[in-house]
């Protein structure tokens, strides 16, 4: 078995022992909800893992379309619980929104098991047309050129060129190729591989919809205004959401990039079914939490037979298709974020201006403003996803001893694992300090998280001064900046889902916990766009030119390090300002 998959069950096993201990002292619902976002969240987290080298290497998309979709999909993921939050605040109730979702999930990540025959790369000179031999994936992956039968290897040329090594003389194309003077193609074999794809896309974003937010909401249904053990609860529960990712890392990023992409995005889809089996089996001990405002007018017939429940569900399904082609378009997905922000923003003023009272209007703007930093924190963290998976495998020395090496999916576990040894600690200490009066407010809390994310950008570029001749830097600098990143994580993620069920209006927490969620998705949008500034030219999947990419990482991430310490020095000057927004919601 992988050495890193052994490594992590026992970390996982430790970790989780003072976690279950603390578990006992919460509500017993959050034990189900802690299992069933677990396993939701591995199923999610082991195909993100995995998306941009499928993107890459199986669909030999470029970086920035790649890039571009990995935005359209993950914006979709964080924008659909928009919806999904509405209509389990009106109509369906959070818990019957959340089964349904989990159904949705195991379809899509079953359907993203059907890869199909992989992409095929093709050079053409002056007419002719030159096929590429592409074998393997992540560190095994080799590209070389196919002429008179013989695969030959090529590297960049000065010139921005291509120059093939130990090409005959006699070969019929010249050993050089000017930039310019050939272009490559990608031919597609399998007609049918891309619509699967879609369709996968499709139903995990449509199953997220119904899921994320209103998951999140019930955790936050468990405790009492003012309860001292929500923070920690939720810290908890966050615990379960990395731990899902964790484990998911370590075996799904192994799986896909070892065995098969198939097998990857298959354990992704077993996950999830254990999610749903979970929750669905754990009802009764969420003691009647999320369940609709109005039963009797749900199940009352609205179409023939056909009553509000199941006219959700349909609507549901029926929305797949929209989604299917809303996610190929990641310019159309910028423009529904923007409608989406406006709609909810404009809803959110209505109600300050109508229907809230002094004290929930304030608490509004501090939630808005959380909501804001959120934004800027989660354009630096999502780049886990993108830019910094691809540049573990292109600019980041894997291996850890013997024969032993990461692949590039399994680095996605240093987020996670990270969060596994901190988070028990994290609840401790704000339990500790809340009881002694010192626990610094939310604002203060996210202000420190933008300062570690930004710094952690800076980790990653002084790596890039021990890279050696082949322009790949110590795994050690990637491993030190997710730290940073993650304990950055801690003081915002949590902390914000606990702050949007504590200061919304009863009739407003999965709204605006949904709202939560559309920062984040606006936040995938603006971390897209970042990704693709970081592209490099590859061949057949594979970069081109290492120490060029390098150099281009570097710059970006300088670029948006600034920001990040920018926003938290921001964040920290307003926090006495912002805390007095909270009317004692926080304790």
């Amino acid at each position: 078995m992988d050495i890193v998959i052994v490594a992590g069950i026992l970390i996982a096993a430790v970790t989780a022992i003072p976690v279950f201990l603390q578990l006992r002292r919460h509500p017993r619902g959050l034990t189900i909800l802690f299992f069933a976002e677990m396993w939701e969240r591995f199923s999610y987290y082991g195909m993100r893992g995995l998306l941009i080298f499928y993107l890459t290497q199986h669909f030999l998309f470029d970086d920035s379309r790649a890039q571009g979709q990995m935005g359209a999909y993950a914006s979709l993921v964080y924008l659909l619980p928009v919806v999904g939050g509405l209509l389990a605040d009106r109509f369906l109730g959070a818990r019957k929104a959340v089964a349904f979702g989990a159904l949705l999930l195991v379809a899509g990540h079953m359907t993203m098991a059907i890869e199909g025959r992989p992409a095929e790369q093709a050079l053409t000179w002056h007419g002719t047309t030159y096929n590429f031999q592409i074998t393997g994936r992540a560190e095994s992956r080799q590209v070389k050129l196919k002429v008179g039968g013989q695969a030959f290897a090529y590297a960049p040329a000065a010139d921005g060129g291509l120059d093939i090594k130990d090409l005959p003389a006699a070969a019929p194309l010249p050993a050089h190729l000017a930039k310019g003077d050939y272009q490559l193609s990608v031919v597609r074999p399998d007609s049918t591989s891309l619509p699967i794809l879609f369709l996968a896309l499709a139903l995990i974003v449509m199953g997220v919809g119904f899921l994320k937010a209103n998951i999140s909401a019930i955790v936050g249904q468990l405790y009492e205004q003012g309860d001292p053990l929500r923070d920690p609860g939720f810290s908890l529960y966050y615990y379960g959401i990395n731990l899902g990712s964790f484990l998911a890392s370590i075996t799904c990023g192994w799986l896909g990039q070892s065995v098969g992409w198939w097998a990857g995005f298959g354990a992704a889809g077993v996950g999830m079914a254990l999610g749903w089996l979970v929750f669905v089996l754990g009802k009764p001990l969420l003691e009647g939490k999320g369940e609709p405002p109005d039963p009797v007018a749900l199940a009352k017939p609205i179409v023939g037979p056909i009553n509000g429940e199941w006219l959700i569900y349909i609507a549901g399904l029926a929305g797949v298709g929209v989604i299917w082609l809303v996610v190929q378009s990641f310019a159309f997905v910028t423009d529904l974020l923007m409608a989406g922000a406006v709609g909810v923003l404009g809803y959110l003023g209505w109600y300050m201006a109508a229907k809230a009272s002094k004290v929930e209007r304030e608490r509004l703007i501090l939630a808005i403003a959380l909501i804001l930093a959120s934004v800027v924190f989660w354009a630096l963290y999502e780049q886990g996803a993108s830019s910094l998976n691809l540049f573990a495998e292109r600019n980041v020395n894997l291996h850890l001893y013997g024969d032993q090496t990461m692949t590039p999916a399994q680095t996605q576990s240093f987020q996670s694992g990270w969060i596994l040894v901190l988070a028990p600690a994290m609840a401790a200490l704000w339990t500790w300090l809340g009881r002694s009066g010192r626990n610094p407010n939310p604002a203060a809390k996210f202000g420190v998280g933008l300062l570690l994310i930004g710094a952690s950008y800076f980790v990653i570029i002084l790596g890039g001064q021990f890279a050696g001749a082949d322009f790949k830097s110590p795994l050690i600098f990637l491993a030190a900046a997710y730290l940073m990143q993650t304990t950055g994580e801690m003081c915002v993620s949590p902390v914000g889902l606990s702050e949007m069920t504590k200061l919304a209006p009863p009739l407003l927490i999965s709204t605006l916990m949904a709202a939560w969620f559309l920062g984040t998705a606006g936040a995938e949008g603006v971390a897209a766009k970042i990704a693709q500034l970081t592209a490099s030219d590859t061949i057949g999947g594979q970069v081109l030119d290492a120490g060029k990419a390098l150099a281009t990482y570097s710059h970006v991430f300088g670029m948006i390090g600034l920001w990040g310490l920018g926003a938290g020095v921001v964040m920290l000057a307003l926090s006495p300002w912002l805390k007095k927004l909270a009317h004692g919601a926080d304790g």
